[in-house]
């Protein structure tokens, strides 16, 4: 496969601050309406294929501040399956770093919130897991072909 090179507008300084407040309001509707609106992705390869979205509370390896982010997810048996992307920049999602640093951490899809306990993958898992994601989600190949680091996969397991 050949992928065009990560486009440099999505390193622009404001793409955080953007993502941010949309993210603050994804989180606020999806709660409202129990994930009815804001429960599937449907931008890049969601456009065609919406896949599903949960919410990931989590706790701040510094702060130990309470944080809220919406992912894509797909279940393996009794665990939800998300991955650290970040739209393939170079460096961890902030959440992943917390999740690494405090494993403990809620997930709500739709109107259910229920406590898990975060594993990495490890090399077998991923391997196993990775061409499943890509099937739910195209874009994570991308994602992968535009990063040297190896995007993590992680098992959200019920505690």
């Amino acid at each position: 496969m050949n992928t065009p090179p990560r486009p440099k507008q999505l390193d622009s300084p404001l793409l955080p601050k953007i993502f941010k407040v949309v993210g603050k309001a994804h989180v606020w509707v999806y709660r409202r309406t129990g994930g009815r609106i804001g429960g599937k992705w449907r931008i890049g390869a969601g456009f065609r294929k919406p896949v599903p979205t949960m919410l990931l509370e989590h706790r701040g390896r510094k702060s130990g501040k309470v944080f809220v982010t919406p992912l894509l997810y797909m279940r393996d048996g009794e665990d939800v399956v998300i991955v650290a992307s970040q739209g393939g920049r170079p460096e961890h999602p902030q959440w992943y770093r917390n999740l690494v640093a405090n494993p403990e951490a809620f997930v709500e899809i739709g109107a259910e919130r229920r406590p898990v306990r975060a594993v990495v993958a490890d090399a077998e898992q991923r391997a196993r897991l990775w061409p499943e994601l890509v099937e739910v989600y195209a874009d994570f190949d991308t994602y992968q072909s535009w990063t040297e680091r190896e995007i993590p996969v992680i098992l959200l397991q019920p505690r």
